[in-house]
């Protein structure tokens, strides 16, 4: 029997997804409430990176808001039932493992690791009996203060901002966002959305993130940084209930599909960075002070 090949067939879903036309998490709600990230049922914990991706924008989770997703065993061990017919969702599991080296030489050396990665099959709440009903945030209240979010964490990023003109950049040589008026936009969740995007590029800077920022207007290296960014907005928007409503980067699709079928390990390398970036973003939201 074949081994199986679960970067080939996770990568396989996105090109999917995108050769459809539109990137499944690109996605404007009429009811300016976007999906919340994903999280196991049992546990509470969030799923990351290239799991965050294929389960927040699961057709499942969209048609019903529901984040929760947990394996076959953990609903068992629950009292729930997955439904007979249900097929459960691959996810992956990696960690470096740290190996003894029993040279005599490596005493100053640095540590050595492996990479482990499982597989594991999930299933949606949607596809279970007995588990509780989920329980959706109140949406009017929570988009509100998404957006009002967005506009402290700018404030708190320490990246200039200019407002102003007809197109989003972030500018690495000034450190500098500049926006276009919010009336411009079709709807103030998609000038958020566009906010975070950028934001997510200023990570990149040296005094931030640090990562190697192409210039090249273009090559695949730029689109990867464009994928990068795009993702982690995201996944900020997610976290935040806002939806992921861009208004431009639609010519970078190609570029992806050229990558992604080139090298099936690119989504989950994007996947893991726009995690990091994220997780540096969503440091900014303003903490209660109750």
């Amino acid at each position: 029997m074949s081994k199986r090949d679960i970067h080939a067939e996770i990568t396989a879903q996105i090109i999917a997804a995108l050769e459809a036309g539109t990137p499944p998490w690109r996605r404007p709600w009429g009811n300016g409430f976007g999906p919340a990230l994903p999280r196991n049922a049992v546990s509470g914990h969030r799923y990351r990176g290239v799991n965050a991706l294929l389960l927040a924008w699961h057709p499942l989770a969209l048609a019903s808001g529901d984040p929760r997703w947990c394996t076959y065993h953990q609903a068992q061990d629950k009292g729930w039932q997955v439904k007979k017919g249900e097929k459960g969702t691959a996810i992956i599991f990696f960690k470096k493992i740290e190996i003894e080296d029993d040279r005599d030489d490596q005493d100053d050396a640095d540590p050595r690791f492996i990479p482990l990665i499982r597989t594991f099959v999930v299933f949606h709440a949607s596809q279970m009996d007995g588990i509780p009903a989920w329980t959706k945030p109140t949406v009017p209240e929570q988009s509100w203060q998404a957006l009002e979010t967005v506009k402290a964490m700018l404030n708190a990023s320490g990246v200039g901002l200019h407002i102003g003109g007809a197109e989003a950049s972030y500018s690495l040589a000034r450190d500098l966002i500049r926006l276009p008026p919010e009336r411009l936009f079709r709807s103030p969740e998609s000038w958020a959305a566009t906010a975070l995007h950028e934001l997510a590029h200023a990570t990149g800077h040296p005094s931030r993130l640090d990562r190697e920022m192409p210039r090249e207007y273009g090559s695949p290296a730029y689109a990867m940084e464009e994928l990068r960014a795009e993702l982690a907005s995201a996944f900020v928007c997610a976290e935040l209930g806002l939806p992921t409503e861009l208004e431009q980067h639609a010519s970078y699709i190609g570029n992806w599909l050229e990558e992604l079928k080139h090298d099936k390990r690119e989504v989950f390398r994007a996947a893991a960075v726009a995690q990091g970036i994220a997780d540096w973003v969503l440091a900014l939201v303003p903490q209660s002070e109750d």
